[in-house]
């Protein structure tokens, strides 16, 4: 709650939509980009001080307080990212999203756990070092209590129709969403239901990040300059509560319509909630399964 420091933060309810909104002043106060000769995040920088390979700790600047938001980084070279790192290093990168997620989610003032990316500066990546988040909620957020009621009401995750789909192998699939919000959307899931990151096997761990990389590979390569995106990985909330319907799964968000072209989400769409994709899905599945490297 307010308590007049610069570091208020407060979660509010809007009283005519149910909207939830996080206000935390403190957040002002984060870098934009900073020009600094040395990145933090590189090794010998602020937060990288010593060697290391991947790497989690708490973010300066949380979004919520109590040790709740951390920073993921995936490698110490400044130019690797998800798309082209080698796959033994995805490994250790969807290791640690696990082990995080797992220790967030044991906590009993934890309900839900959220991995997630911004890359790119147009999307809102205030640091040029590859890096992901990890929020962890006192209670399961809207969005994703939405979904979890969906899968309960017997609506389906997976769509297998064959010219939505951009890579499988191995029990997971990368799908273009019939009716995605963004331009070029993608969902990645396994094939037989997973609830969370933490009960991911080796097998299961090496495929996810195998064709989740490949995905984020595709996008990037679609267009020249490269899509910038962003992703969340869904998955089961650590409430107590019994959901067997529930599988994790990773939503891409790719807000290019055409090359270095942002597709803007305009009025009639936040004020009536129904979305208009000027790309059609399937054209976009196409298209992404035709990029070669």
């Amino acid at each position: 709650m307010g308590n007049g420091s610069d570091d208020v933060t407060e979660l509010r309810t809007d009283p005519l939509t149910g909207n939830l909104v996080q206000v935390t002043r403190s957040r002002q106060k984060r870098p934009n980009r900073p020009s600094v000769d040395v990145c933090p995040f590189c090794v010998g920088g602020t937060e990288a001080p010593e060697p290391y390979t991947v790497k989690a700790f708490e973010n300066r600047w949380p979004s919520f307080p109590d040790q709740r938001c951390e920073v993921v980084l995936y490698s110490a070279d400044h130019e690797a990212r998800l798309a082209t790192m080698p796959a033994p290093q995805v490994r250790e990168v969807v290791d640690l999203w696990a082990d995080r997620t797992a220790a967030l989610g044991a906590r009993d003032d934890v309900d839900y756990v959220l991995v997630f990316e911004n890359n790119g500066a147009e999307v809102g990546a205030t640091i040029g070092h590859p890096h992901g988040q990890i929020y962890a909620y006192p209670n399961v957020p809207p969005a994703p209590a939405r979904d979890l009621a969906r899968l309960a009401g017997g609506h389906q995750l997976l769509e297998d129709d064959p010219e939505l789909v951009v890579v499988e192998r191995d029990g997971w699939r990368a799908w273009v969403p019939s009716a995605p919000v963004s331009p070029h959307g993608m969902r990645i899931a396994p094939l037989d239901p997973r609830p969370d990151l933490p009960s991911l096997g080796d097998a299961d761990r090496d495929a996810f990040g195998s064709v989740f990389a490949e995905a984020l590979r595709r996008l990037e390569d679609l267009f020249s300059p490269p899509m910038p995106y962003m992703f969340w990985i869904r998955q089961r909330p650590f409430d107590g509560v019994d959901r067997p319907n529930v599988s994790m799964h990773v939503e891409v968000f790719g807000p290019h319509r055409s090359p270095g072209v942002m597709r803007y989400v305009a009025a009639a769409e936040l004020g009536a909630e129904v979305y208009l994709n000027p790309v059609v899905p399937e054209e976009a599945a196409a298209a992404l399964r035709s990029v070669t490297w």
